[in-house]
């Protein structure tokens, strides 16, 4: 028994590490080390491992690691039926040549939201979204759009996390997801990063759940109140679409 812990210990840490790319390309020992709480020697033995079996791959100038092929082979072995980012790759794209602005596309994974698909903006000024970003539910169109059809629960412990930004309004932002629900849409003017807007709405599966938010978004400039509003008519139409395909 004593053994068996020890192994899935090594597994659950080794995973630990590989968890770590998703916020960083490119780490080094000392960074990992520091970000999972193991001693650097531990972690060593466990890069090893992971870049011996082609999982992470070690740049010598640097002495940083970043992940390796395999993780990649996995990756297109996903089945397309069941990925919603392969899935609904090519009606984003449509989107983005229609609206001009950059589409991503976000799962909520506990009060957190994932972007899992993204097509940019092919403007000389654009919103850049990068594929895998781990966001909060506290700011953002997508994030008030997953938050509004997540379960009572996890309203619950995302208004009372201790984590709350102290920049916004917990009472305003409950609102909010009640408007959201009302009218199909949330938009955003700066909320999260400083000139940049975005406008969301929900995709909704043939079983009837909410499985996605789909958003539009690009600077300010180009993204007036009005226009997120008017954008937001075509999202639903798409996102409707779209929730065709999702079982």
């Amino acid at each position: 028994m004593e053994d068996r812990k020890l192994t899935v210990r090594a597994v659950e840490r080794a995973l630990d590490i590989l968890l770590c790319f998703t916020r960083e390309s490119d780490l080094g020992l000392t960074e990992i080390a520091s970000q999972i709480g193991l001693h650097k020697s531990t972690v060593h033995r466990l890069l090893t491992t992971l870049e011996e079996k082609g999982f992470l791959i070690r740049n010598p100038a640097t002495e940083k690691y970043r992940l390796g092929i395999r993780i990649w082979e996995l990756s297109t072995h996903l089945p397309a039926f069941d990925e919603p980012a392969a899935l609904l790759l090519p009606a984003m794209e449509r989107l983005r040549d229609r609206l001009g602005e950059t589409v991503s596309l976000y799962l909520r994974d506990g009060t957190e939201r994932v972007r899992i698909q993204a097509v940019q903006s092919q403007q000389a000024i654009r919103r850049v979204a990068q594929i895998g970003a781990r966001l909060p539910l506290s700011v953002g169109a997508s994030s008030k759009v997953l938050a509004a059809y997540a379960p009572p629960e996890v309203q619950k412990a995302l208004l009372e996390g201790q984590d709350w930004p102290s920049t916004v309004d917990r009472m305003v932002y409950a609102k909010q997801l009640k408007d959201i629900t009302r009218l199909g849409y949330a938009t955003s003017l700066e909320e999260r990063e400083p000139g940049a807007a975005a406008v969301a709405v929900p995709i909704v599966g043939r079983s009837g759940n909410v499985v996605a938010a789909l958003s539009l978004s690009g600077p300010v400039s180009r993204l007036s109140k009005e226009t997120l509003i008017d954008y937001a008519a075509v999202l639903i139409e798409a996102a409707g679409e779209m929730g065709m395909m999702i079982p």
